[in-house]
């Protein structure tokens, strides 16, 4: 069975590729899990830029609706907690739902003319909430439009309300990316830290966006080391000891 994310490292920057194109990079609960991981583990190492991208001909058509995840939103860059580096998507062809969700929470998007964007949960009947952070990153009225109508919204539009960064042709969208990634790379670290962090800062925190933010913070804390004290520590009538962990 191939991986459903594929991770590459190269001077400083991380490529983290979305490997399910025979169900259009769908997010099932093991891919949003593998994401997860992945996003944790570059917050971590010293690569200083992530690249998103997806193989096939489909960016994602956003959640898996026969084997939907149980938190999506911890797959998502900058939610569940906040990386502190730049992430950059290269993105080619369809953008679905809660794709649109992911791209909005990364920091850069290069897309090629073929890509679209389109949000139709209105017209499915269910809505998860978290697009609703993207009218604190582009226009108001056009990301009402995008989230009201569901109608497609082309990379030429998105290129010029500020969505997309870069357009390119179809198929040079990594490789156009990472000549921006390896710019940012070449950077001092502690610098793009600072910068992320403060116009992090800069975008209202919506409400959707909030609640999963707290409920990833009180699950971490749940699955802690000194949780499990403090629970045995009742159990056996005696003082825990905490190790902060």
């Amino acid at each position: 069975m191939a991986e459903l994310i594929k991770i590459e490292s190269e001077n400083f920057v991380r490529v983290i590729t979305m490997n399910r194109p025979d169900k259009r990079n769908a997010l099932n609960s093991e891919m949003c899990d593998a994401l997860h991981d992945a996003w944790q583990d570059f917050a971590g190492s010293e690569d200083r830029v992530a690249l998103l991208r997806a193989e096939g001909s489909v960016f994602t058509a956003g959640l898996d609706t026969n084997d939907p995840p149980d938190s999506f939103w911890h797959a998502i860059p900058n939610v569940a907690f906040d990386i502190g580096k730049p992430v950059i998507a290269a993105v080619n062809g369809p953008v679905i739902a809660a794709g649109v969700s992911m791209l909005a929470f990364c920091d850069l998007c290069v897309a090629t003319s073929a890509t679209t964007f389109v949000y139709p949960e209105g017209r499915l009947g269910m809505a998860a909430g978290l697009i609703s952070s993207l009218v604190g990153r582009i226009p108001h009225k056009i990301a009402m439009e995008l989230m009201l109508t569901g109608r497609p919204v082309s990379a030429q539009r998105a290129y010029e309300v500020g969505f997309v960064n870069e357009l390119c042709e179809p198929g040079s969208e990594t490789e156009a990316a990472l000549v921006t990634a390896r710019q940012i790379a070449s950077a001092a670290p502690l610098v793009l830290r600072f910068l992320k962090q403060a116009a992090r800062h800069s975008i209202p925190v919506g409400l959707v966006e909030a609640g999963y933010s707290a409920q990833y913070q009180a699950q971490m804390l749940a699955r802690s080391e000194d949780a499990r004290e403090g629970a045995l520590a009742a159990k056996e009538r005696r003082a825990p000891v905490f190790v902060g962990r």
